[in-house]
C-alpha cells in the first residue's frame, strides 16, 4: 500500500535544498564578475561567500538526493489526470537539472574568469586549472549563463509551489501535505 507522505529523509533533503537555493539565489551578487575586474576580492564581500557556500551545499544535496532516490522504498502516489502526470515529472525532472547545472556553472564562470571560489570558514580556491583555458571555459559566457538558470530555477521553484497550494487548496489530494515537515489534515 503506498504512504501518503514522503519519507523523512526526502522531505529534509527537499526543504533543505529550497531554502539553501533560495537563500543563495537572494544572495547572489549582481555584477560578481565586474566586481571581480575592478579588483574586489570576494573574501570580503559575505555575500559572495554565502552565495558559493550554499551553491555547493545545493549541489552536495542534490547528489545525495539523488542516491537517496535510488536507494528508498517508494514514494507516495496521487491519482491525477495522465497530463498532470506527465507535466509533474517534466518540472520536476527540470528541477532537478538546474540544480546540478547551477553549481557546474558557477564554476565553469569561476575557472574560466580565473576567480577564486571563496567559502565559508576562510576556505578559498584561487585557480580552477581544470577549467581555465580549456574549450569548455570558452563555449559561453558562464556567468551570464549561471544567472540566466538561477533564475529559471526560481520561476520553476515558484510554479512548482503554486501547483502544491492547487493540490492543497483545490484538489485536497494531499500532494502538497506528503512533503511538507510537519503532518497536516487532507
Amino acid at each position: 500500500m503506498p504512504t501518503p507522505r514522503y519519507d523523512p529523509l526526502s522531505r529534509t533533503f527537499h526543504w533543505l535544498t529550497a531554502i539553501a537555493a533560495t537563500i543563495a539565489f537572494i544572495l547572489g551578487p549582481g555584477g560578481f564578475g565586474r566586481l571581480m575586474h575592478q579588483g574586489v576580492d570576494p573574501a570580503t564581500r559575505q555575500d559572495i561567500v554565502w552565495h558559493e557556500s550554499l551553491g555547493l551545499l545545493v549541489l552536495v544535496l542534490t547528489l545525495l538526493r539523488l542516491v537517496w532516490v535510488a536507494l528508498r522504498a517508494g514514494k507516495p502516489h496521487f491519482e491525477m489526470a495522465a497530463w498532470m502526470q506527465a507535466l509533474a515529472r517534466l518540472v520536476h525532472g527540470a528541477l532537478w537539472l538546474l540544480l546540478l547545472a547551477l553549481p557546474v556553472t558557477a564554476l565553469l564562470a569561476l575557472g574560466s574568469e580565473s576567480h577564486p571560489l571563496t567559502l565559508l570558514g576562510g576556505v578559498r580556491v584561487d585557480k580552477l586549472p581544470w577549467i581555465a583555458g580549456s574549450r569548455l571555459a570558452e563555449a559561453a559566457d558562464w556567468g551570464d549563463v549561471h544567472g540566466l538558470l538561477g533564475d529559471a530555477l526560481m520561476w520553476l521553484a515558484g510554479l512548482h509551489a503554486l501547483a502544491a497550494l492547487y493540490h492543497h487548496a483545490l484538489r485536497r489530494d494531499g500532494v502538497l501535505a506528503s512533503m511538507l515537515p510537519w503532518r497536516t489534515k487532507r
